[in-house]
């Protein structure tokens, strides 16, 4: 039996800059996955202790599976992809256990298929090397499953560290650590969950991912990634499209952002990075248009409440928004929170602080 462990994450800043080969800067959370992995009789059977029934398959290819439930594509994808690879899979029961909130924009699918991918690399002997773990997990994602992900969750499921965010380069998927140590400075990372579902997020995701491909190629770049601030006025007054051009401002500012981000932590400056998250939220809703009530509600509550910065945290239309809070403010800013949604008729949040955890690993 193999058991592995890999993590949800939170987004400190960089949103919809992965799938424009822009710069990301994710942190590993201490909830996640745990997949255990141990020789069966006969096919593959999958059990999820959030799931009521468990799933059996017999051993195939991607092309010759049979329909399972969804959140079973996640844990059975990487057995097809590794049949498919050539890998002699045997029959075997996987199990997974999650305390990641599903819906929430904490990256509950790359925790199952990291601890999953992990679990299996583990317990078969493949030796896939921390390369072919990130192929692996995003292929299961991207093939199997079928959800455009860029891979920035996978990267921090992978490749997180306690106490530090991960600066990703979405371009070459190269990353670095980069020091994150709220407590260190007397602040807190505050996490609010606003429950909200999630409205139209498909269409809207497809048709920004699509615009800003549309603007790229108008403005002759590979990706917006190569659009720099000092270009910025001069792409932007070379799209007649009002819409593209925000989504053009928000991705070339937001790339900014990580970047200064990651200089401030790097010299140690933990508060000053609070303006960036605040600017980044105000470029997901005024510019890429991204946000609900809920969200923008937690963030003007964390702001009046003394926060130094606040964001909404993910792709988008719901899910949860963090604050960087004094310590001493945390209690008052979480109460905050609730009464503003209370407030607005909204339902309660989920409200917990959370710090930068290591990445997958065995349990």
């Amino acid at each position: 039996m193999t058991r592995w462990f890999a993590p949800g994450r939170i987004n400190l800043v960089g949103e919809h800059t992965d799938y424009n080969d822009g710069f990301v800067l994710p942190m590993a959370l201490p909830m996640g996955c745990s997949a255990e992995v141990r020789a069966a009789d006969s096919g593959w059977t999958v059990v999820s202790r959030q799931e009521a029934d468990p799933v059996t398959v017999e051993a195939t290819g991607l092309a010759d599976r049979v329909d399972v439930p969804g959140w079973a594509s996640y844990v059975l994808g990487a057995l097809w992809l590794l049949h498919d690879d050539g890998v002699d899979v045997p029959p075997l029961r996987i199990e997974v256990d999650s305390d990641v909130p599903t819906g929430a924009g904490l990256s509950s699918s790359a925790a199952l298929v990291c601890s999953v991918a992990g679990a299996l690399d583990d317990h078969l002997g493949l030796g896939l090397g921390p390369d072919g773990l990130l192929d692996l997990s995003r292929r299961v994602e991207n093939d199997a499953v079928g959800a455009p992900t860029g891979g920035m969750d996978q990267l921090a499921s992978l490749r997180g560290e306690a106490g530090h965010a991960l600066f990703c380069d979405m371009r070459d998927l190269t990353s670095r650590p980069v020091p994150f140590d709220p407590a260190s400075s007397g602040l807190v990372l505050l996490v609010a969950d606003t429950r909200a579902p999630h409205r139209h997020s498909d269409g809207e995701y497809g048709a920004r991912r699509s615009g800003c491909e549309r603007a790229a190629g108008l403005l002759g770049v590979r990706a917006l990634r190569d659009v720099t601030t000092d270009d910025l006025d001069d792409a932007l007054a070379r799209l007649d499209d009002e819409e593209l051009r925000r989504y053009v401002r928000h991705v070339v500012t937001e790339d900014d952002r990580v970047l200064s981000v990651v200089r401030l932590l790097d010299e140690g400056r933990l508060p000053d990075v609070g303006p960036a998250l605040t600017a980044s939220h105000a470029s997901m809703r005024d510019d890429f248009r991204i946000t609900v009530p809920e969200v923008d509600t937690a963030v003007e509550a964390l702001l009046d409440a003394g926060a130094l910065g606040a964001r909404m945290t993910g792709g988008g239309f719901g899910g949860c928004v963090i604050g960087l809070v004094p310590e001493r403010d945390a209690g008052a800013a979480g109460d905050a929170v609730r009464a503003a949604f209370a407030d607005a008729g909204f339902g309660e949040p989920d409200v917990f602080t959370a710090a930068a955890e290591a990445g997958a690993r065995p349990a």
